[in-house]
């Protein structure tokens, strides 16, 4: 399962077999179940969370609503973690939960810091995956003030149709700022077309 982790640390960076070894003593397998939680709002992130199979939601209950409103999904080679929470050691002010059986590799804070200094090119890497996190970011703002919701389910789907595929639509919906039967007809206007 690591070996997953170094391919895709290696996109980026050339790590020695040394350095191979070093990144498998810190990182630890965790196995969630269906609906569980890797974090909940009001508890610190401890760890760093590479996904190695498996899906997870990120999201906060609107409070005025009572909803849930889906911040981001991570899958197969993507992080789930509340950098905020993780760097700064403070509560974190959303969830993390699985949607199906999820199979994680996890760094605890403290061991992350000792990582890097014994691998400092490895700064390089995460540099690159909160670079790649950023413009995500970025791009979904534009994209939330500039398409209607029909474009941005269109752009959902091309960018993002292994998450189209294995998540549940109104999970979806949510991630769009759409409501379920708004996502539903949108779908079949598009398949008629």
């Amino acid at each position: 399962m690591k070996e997953q982790l170094i391919k895709s640390i290696s996109k980026h960076v050339i790590l020695n077999s040394e350095e191979e070894n070093l990144i498998d003593a810190f990182w630890r397998e965790k196995i969630l179940e269906k609906g569980d939680y890797l974090l909940r709002n009001g508890e610190t992130c401890r760890t760093d969370n590479f996904v190695v199979d498996g899906t997870l939601k990120a999201f906060y209950i609107n409070p005025e609503t009572g909803k849930e409103e889906i911040l981001y999904f991570a899958v197969e080679n993507w992080w789930a973690t509340d950098i905020e929470s993780f760097q700064k050691q403070k509560p974190s002010i959303y969830n993390i939960q699985t949607i199906e059986k999820t199979t994680l590799l996890q760094i605890h804070h403290y061991a992350f810091q000792e990582m890097l200094k014994q691998i400092p090119k490895l700064e390089r890497f995460f540099r690159i995956i909160l670079e790649n996190y950023l413009g995500s970011l970025q791009r979904r703002i534009i994209l939330n003030n500039i398409l209607d919701a029909e474009h941005r389910y269109l752009d959902f789907l091309k960018n993002y149709p292994k998450i189209a595929e294995r998540v549940p639509n109104y999970l979806i919906a949510s991630y769009l700022g759409v409501t379920p039967e708004f996502l539903s007809r949108m779908r079949k206007k598009i398949q008629a077309s």
